[in-house]
């Protein structure tokens, strides 16, 4: 295992530390996704139509101005690309959830329930589904419907949002 040396070192696992376990996915998920992002950022800038960057130069307006009120409009498109990707990408957080943490450690309520610390949304619909009781399977039924009705809402919501920003060429 990758992390035997800082548990032999340190004396404790570092995913079986909440804090530790959370910050290690969004690495991974960030790790994962940078390199697909910086893509369409890249494309994106590389659209930006060079004369008009140019009259902001004849016109006297500073790098910041230039930033600001030119190639920014212009790369609106990545970047309400790359922000829906992100968002929905990280509610759908499973396999990489699953194989890091598998939502553990445990915490244990006074009523005797565990809540598993790392465990996302996702990796929850699949737990209560394979979990114990006749009622499981319909329980992550639901989950999944209203999982599907909150991903599918905002991201409806950021892609409206950041449409209305986006210039037209």
């Amino acid at each position: 295992m990758i992390f035997d040396g800082i548990l032999s070192r340190y004396g404790t696992s570092i995913l079986m530390n909440s804090t530790y376990g959370f910050w290690g996915l969004i690495i991974l998920v960030a790790w994962q996704q940078i390199g697909y992002m910086m893509i369409i950022y890249i494309a994106g800038l590389q659209s930006v139509p060079e004369d008009m960057l140019e009259a902001a130069r004849i016109d006297g307006a500073s790098k910041w101005q230039t930033l600001r009120k030119v190639t920014i409009p212009n790369v609106m498109p990545s970047i309400t690309i790359c922000t829906f990707l992100g968002l929905t990408n990280g509610f759908k957080l499973f396999d990489q959830n699953l194989a890091l943490t598998a939502g553990q450690p445990f915490v244990i309520q006074p009523d005797g329930s565990a809540i598993k610390t790392t465990e996302m949304l996702a990796l929850n619909i699949y737990s209560t589904f394979y979990g114990s009781g006749a009622k499981s399977p319909g329980v992550a039924q639901a989950k999944a419907v209203l999982f599907f009705v909150l991903v599918a809402g905002l991201g409806l919501l950021q892609l409206s949002h950041t449409r209305k920003k986006e210039v037209q060429q």
